[in-house]
């Protein structure tokens, strides 16, 4: 983990939430959806196949452990994960929550419209609610 760099466009666009053992927790900054990406402190990392096994695994855990959480806290019908890196090349796990009537449903979030982004009041009160629903979580530090 040493060396790790978060990606100036990830900088840009989101904020800190907390972290794991491997993954920082970040809140993407657009308000039309509950929307957070998993950044594993691993510098140089692309793609999920080039991490080393173990780090794989806990990637999985760490997505599963902030899907779970969003889907609690946010009461929505869909969980859409991905990891795409088209423009940021850096390894990062997006975990949306999605409903039926959202502003893009069913189309996929990305390149749909303008971003809006948070209000700091709004922001602030939606990362102290995330920070506690993922409190009891293994290894989750903020």
């Amino acid at each position: 983990m040493s060396n790790f760099q978060l990606d100036s466009r990830l900088t840009a666009d989101t904020f800190l939430v907390g972290s794991f053992e491997l993954c920082e927790v970040r809140l993407m900054d657009d308000i039309r959806w509950p929307w957070l990406v998993l950044v594993p402190k691993v510098a140089n990392l692309a793609e999920i196949h080039d991490a080393s096994s173990s780090q794989q695994e806990k990637i999985a855990f760490e997505t599963a452990l902030v899907a779970e959480a969003l889907k609690k806290h946010t009461n929505c019908e869909k969980i859409n994960s991905a990891a795409i890196g088209n423009i940021v090349r850096q390894l990062h796990i997006h975990v949306i929550a999605r409903n039926e009537g959202d502003a893009n449903w069913p189309g996929p979030v990305w390149g749909f419209g303008e971003r809006q982004p948070y209000d700091g009041g709004t922001k602030e009160k939606l990362i102290i609610e995330l920070q506690r629903a993922l409190a009891s979580s293994a290894d989750f530090t903020f």
